[in-house]
């Protein structure tokens, strides 16, 4: 250990006559610590927020859409799934039929979005297809069976084993005009993705019968593609066009959901930035702890370079000093922000009305990025903060300090 850090550990921790200044050094490392755990917090909140919302949104729907500008639907989209496929990046291809319709129940009725899929094909990727709170998928494709989401079935009023009815908006032409198609389904499962939003406006059937019930024999609505890593969405779009035709549309995750992420990203940083000023406020306490103590040590320093310190090596004193206030504060700041995060994500501190965020509480997920920049600038601003007590340490003329002792 050099006799700069036994030095400056010496004045930190060694009783004194003026106690006032080692109650600002504590306040020093207090506001540290509150200030770095305020953004681990801070920062975790938005990303878990961003990244468990992320994870519904893709896991109801997909990264890419593939369909076409003539609103007819996809013609030959087996052989365009092919081509799709074959791509690295690419992970499954399934196609989709959608249209929106009413559905009536015993209780009430609501609009939906009545999807057909090919489960088979689904499963492979779908987590949320895999364990149905109630019922199962339709075991044969040409069944009228239905699956409905979680808060539809709440809102008709059904269950499993019940029958609803299904109005198409493409309707048949009679002598009383054109007329709605009515179609019963029999409610064979219910799902759960855990996206508020889709769980109340979805319901699923198979493929081929959606390709009756819609008078799309031979096409889809749009080949739904997911990939390994989300965030080549827009590389592996431009790779599509170049397979597909002119009329062929790729839309992204990022596309789709491009307000909600990009107002949760400026969130983030205006609350590091606005956190952070807890953080310049405790440094702006080491500059008066220092400075104070570079007043109560005036002749100790003069002793010191009477001995033969120089004033690198007082400088450097009360440079380290400022330098354990803040790898003190920093550290405390991490423990106490990442055991927090714990609690909170352990026993589900902080719940939120699943309709409007689309989670029943907020996560905590702490990045090491995030980490990493959090302790980097909060060292930056407490070294910063001891240059000028120590360069005024440094300049104290030795016969002043001692002339008068």
């Amino acid at each position: 250990m050099g006799f700069e850090l036994f030095i400056a550990r010496r004045y930190l921790t060694a009783r004194r006559k003026q106690a006032f200044i080692s109650v600002i050094t504590f306040v020093s490392i207090l506001g540290v610590t509150i200030g770095v755990m305020a953004l681990v917090i801070a920062l975790s909140l938005i990303t878990g927020f961003q990244e468990d919302v992320q994870d519904k949104i893709l896991g109801a729907t997909s990264h890419l859409m593939v369909s076409d500008l003539s609103g007819e639907g996809l013609k030959d989209y087996q052989e365009l799934s092919a081509q799709i496929r074959k791509l690295p990046e690419v992970e499954s291809v399934t196609p989709v039929i959608y249209n929106t319709v009413l559905i009536t129940g015993p209780a009430r009725n609501a609009g939906a979005l009545l999807k057909g899929l090919n489960f088979a094909e689904e499963l492979l990727v779908a987590s949320w297809l895999k364990k149905l709170p109630a019922g199962t998928l339709p075991v044969n494709g040409h069944q009228d069976e239905i699956v409905l989401g979680k808060d539809l079935a709440a809102t008709l009023g059904v269950s499993v084993g019940d029958t609803v009815n299904v109005l198409i908006p493409s309707g048949r032409l009679t002598p009383l005009g054109l007329l709605p198609r009515t179609k019963s389904f029999k409610v064979c499962g219910i799902f759960n993705s855990g996206l508020y939003e889709f769980d109340s406006s979805t319901a699923l059937i198979s493929l081929e019968l959606a390709q009756k019930l819609f008078n799309l024999p031979s096409r889809v609505s749009y080949l739904q593609v997911r990939i390994k890593d989300i965030f080549q969405a827009e590389k592996v779009a431009e790779k599509i066009h170049l397979l597909a035709n002119p009329s062929i549309y790729v839309t992204t995750w990022m596309e789709l959901n491009r307000s909600l992420f990009s107002a949760l990203k400026l969130e983030k940083t205006l609350l590091f930035l606005t956190i952070t000023l807890i953080v310049v406020v405790a440094a702006l306490n080491i500059i008066a702890s220092l400075v104070l103590m570079v007043m109560e040590k005036t002749r100790d320093i003069g002793v010191l370079m009477a001995m033969g310190a120089t004033s690198s090596h007082i400088r450097k004193i009360f440079f380290l000093q400022g330098a354990i206030i803040g790898v003190v504060g920093t550290t405390l700041g991490l423990i106490l922000g990442l055991i927090w995060c714990w609690v909170a994500n352990t026993f589900k501190l902080i719940k939120v009305p699943v309709d409007i965020y689309q989670i029943s509480y907020v996560p905590f997920h702490p990045k090491l990025f995030d980490l990493a920049i959090i302790v980097l600038v909060t060292l930056t601003i407490t070294f910063i903060s001891t240059l000028f007590p120590s360069r005024r340490a440094a300049k104290i003329d030795p016969v002043m300090a001692l002339k008068y002792e």
